[in-house]
């Protein structure tokens, strides 16, 4: 082994001293149990200060990245022929527990590595199978002992009920259907870090700590986005006049935008984010909201004039989009013949007399023509972000 690996000691006390098939362990180390098992300690700690030591002392981001994934292998290998050396060793208590010791110290280095260095790592690399196995064992561990902290606190619990259930789900998916790569993994030891910090109270809030933890987690799914925003509108419908809704809608708005987000983590990498699935059920409630504020407010006018002269006012739909992102989307279909006409003026002007906004009531088809030849750069990302959304949507159909 070249010099000035730190790892040296431990990979031959794992390689070669402890291994069943290279050494006679009962005659090589009987009597010296103690004794290693200390020295493992030692020897871990001495690995921890070598790695940040030698990590500080750098200032090239290639070198260092090469350290980290080299020291993050390495621990990986050893891990490996640890579980295979405790594997082999039958009735051997004592050597079991020095084994134990050594996947313990391995596991706290990985830990180290993957919490403090994690850009450095390659996120986007499969897991080890061995590695695998001893996380999920170790995660429903963690999981188990949250839950127990958790138990006596009524308002925490359908949410954690939930975390505990989607974790579990995605940690036990067979190999053949799922392949785990490290930033689904790390992402799940963060959170369970997080989880183990997490110092439950008796409280009334509507956001409990839970929720502020999972919303700064990007924990994006789908059944806890659901019982989340059920549980909003839930406590914004014991109001009952429009105005009040609207307050305590806005409030709990005010409050969401101002959790802390953790970047560049997600729960599901193939879902949109937590915060955007959760503005766009905002927004979608105020506009509801802002809608039947004005009806209250402004009723219908209607003219004194003979039945027989009274016009049917036209059904309009209600769209979240404005005048400007709307003239985008009906110029963009004419382009492509989604819709034919004899011109875009007649596509607008067939159109635009059914459609209604929050803020307007009458539309301009005219107006809104001349609008989709100036359009700005906001409402054109508003006008992207909707279509890929739709587009998902369909693909989930």
């Amino acid at each position: 082994m070249r010099e000035g690996y730190v790892l040296e000691w431990l990979d031959t006390l794992v390689t070669v001293t402890l291994n069943p098939v290279k050494s006679k362990i009962d005659i090589a180390v009987s009597g010296d149990i103690s004794k290693i098992t200390d020295q493992v300690i030692t020897q871990k700690d001495k690995v921890q200060t070598a790695i940040k030591s030698t990590v500080f002392s750098l200032n090239d981001e290639a070198k260092i990245r090469c350290l980290i994934k080299k020291y993050h292998s390495s621990l990986i290998t050893l891990l490996d022929q640890a579980l295979e050396d405790l594997a082999l060793i039958k009735d051997n208590i004592p050597l079991k527990q020095v084994l134990d010791t050594i996947i313990v110290c391995i596991d706290e280095l990985l830990t180290l590595i993957e919490h403090r260095f994690t850009s450095y790592l390659s996120v986007d690399e499969r897991v080890p199978a061995t590695y695998l196995a001893v996380l999920k064992k170790e995660l429903t561990k963690r999981l188990s002992a949250v839950d127990r902290k958790l138990r006596d606190y009524s308002m925490y619990l359908p949410a954690f009920r939930i975390l505990k259930q989607e974790l579990e789900k995605f940690i036990t998916q067979p190999s053949n259907k799922h392949t785990y790569i490290f930033q689904e993994i790390l992402y799940i030891k963060d959170l369970c870090l997080e989880l183990e910090h997490l110092e439950p109270v008796d409280e009334a809030a509507v956001y409990s700590r839970l929720d502020e933890l999972l919303i700064s987690m990007n924990f994006n799914s789908k059944t806890y986005i659901y019982s989340l925003t059920q549980r909003l509108a839930a406590s914004i419908n014991d109001l009952e006049k429009s105005d009040e809704k609207m307050d305590r809608l806005l409030f709990y708005l005010k409050l969401f935008k101002q959790y802390h987000k953790k970047p560049g983590i997600v729960f599901n990498r193939k879902d949109a984010e937590l915060h955007k699935q959760v503005s766009n059920w905002f927004t979608q409630e105020v506009f509801y909201l802002e809608k039947q504020i004005h009806y209250s407010i402004v009723p219908i006018k209607g003219v004194a004039a003979p039945k027989e002269v009274v016009q049917k006012e036209k059904p309009k739909l209600l769209s979240i989009l404005s005048v400007d992102q709307m003239a985008l989307i009906l110029r963009a279909a004419d382009d492509l013949k989604v819709v034919m006409a004899r011109s875009l003026n007649s596509v607008f002007k067939n159109i635009v007399p059914y459609l209604s906004t929050p803020y307007q009531e009458n539309i301009s088809y005219d107006s809104m023509r001349s609008k989709s030849y100036s359009a700005e750069t906001r409402d054109k990302q508003i006008v992207v972000e909707t279509l890929q959304q739709m587009i998902k949507r369909i693909n989930e159909y």
